[in-house]
């Protein structure tokens, strides 16, 4: 059986102390809960290192001024107790996870005078897929719901509220024997997995969607780099699912996914190649520190 997350030993960061883990709680009329006002982060330490920690915590500010509450933590405060949070429960290897949210103190749509909170939790947490599943190649659903357009949703915000649809797309997926779901944006494009960036090869060439309606993650900028130091070409444009049939590659992005290979996504077939398992050993190289001046 899966241990509940909240019924675990160690300590949670919040709002500027640490508390046991069983502690670390909030009002039944909090803010967010109802109406979806919070934010968060996901990313990963390697032995003792949390991978662009500063990056994180600039685009966990960034995301709660987007959503129209400013957090009274600095980058540097963040990136501290993210640290703390790492040595009070003696983790090296962990997923990290930073939330902010507005508090208790109104309730309705307006939320004006609510405060802003923080907590940052961490536990030992391996591959998001399985591991030998996604070595072959993970398959993939067409999500039944879409990214929003966007003018209609704060986009470029790790905004909790987005994922609402991500979680219906990949139980979808799941109760039809698919691992995930490929969402596709407003207009039909392909965008991104449930919670992770895509990446196709053709050719030689790396392509991506365009990161203009959901999240430029910090992994897709990461193989992005790691591409160019390859000498390999990055195409970032808009494609549509038709395309999918000339892809070779397919693979997948994020802190938890780290890289993940796909073998289907639809009615689309893709083979994990050179490319994509070149670039999966360059980040696990990195990740882990065993990359000289990059």
């Amino acid at each position: 059986m899966v241990q509940p997350y909240d019924d675990r030993d160690g300590f949670i960061w919040m709002d500027g102390e640490l508390r046991p883990w069983r502690d670390a709680n909030v009002h039944i009329l909090t803010h967010a809960m109802h109406y979806a006002s919070s934010v968060f982060e996901g990313q990963r330490a390697y032995g003792g290192t949390i991978f662009k920690l500063s990056q994180h915590s600039e685009r966990l500010r960034k995301s709660a001024s987007i959503l129209g509450f400013d957090l009274p933590w600095s980058v540097e405060e963040i990136d501290a107790a993210c640290m703390e949070v790492l040595k009070a429960n003696d983790l090296t290897d962990a997923y990290v996870r930073p939330v902010a949210w507005r508090g208790s103190e109104q309730m309705g749509v307006s939320a004006q005078a609510t405060k802003p909170h923080m907590a940052i939790a961490a536990w030992k947490w391996g591959k998001y897929f399985d591991e030998e599943k996604a070595d072959k190649g993970i398959r993939l659903d067409i999500a039944p719901y879409r990214r929003p357009a966007p003018h209609t949703a704060p986009v470029h915000a790790k905004a909790a509220g987005l994922y609402m649809i991500c979680t219906m797309s990949k139980h979808h997926a799941e109760s039809r024997g698919y691992d995930d779901a490929m969402m596709l944006d407003w207009e039909g494009r392909v965008a991104e997995a449930t919670g992770a960036n895509a990446f196709f090869v053709r050719e030689g060439k790396l392509f991506t969607p365009t990161a203009d309606i959901f999240l430029n993650g910090i992994t897709r900028q990461t193989v992005i780099e790691l591409a160019g130091k390859r000498g390999i070409e990055v195409v970032e444009k808009r494609i549509w699912p038709e395309e999918l049939a000339d892809f070779e590659e397919f693979f997948l992005t994020g802190s938890a996914a780290e890289i993940t290979f796909v073998s289907e996504a639809g009615p689309w077939r893709f083979t994990p190649g050179a490319i994509s398992r070149q670039l999966r050993q360059d980040y696990d190289d990195l990740v882990n520190g065993r990359v000289v001046n990059y």
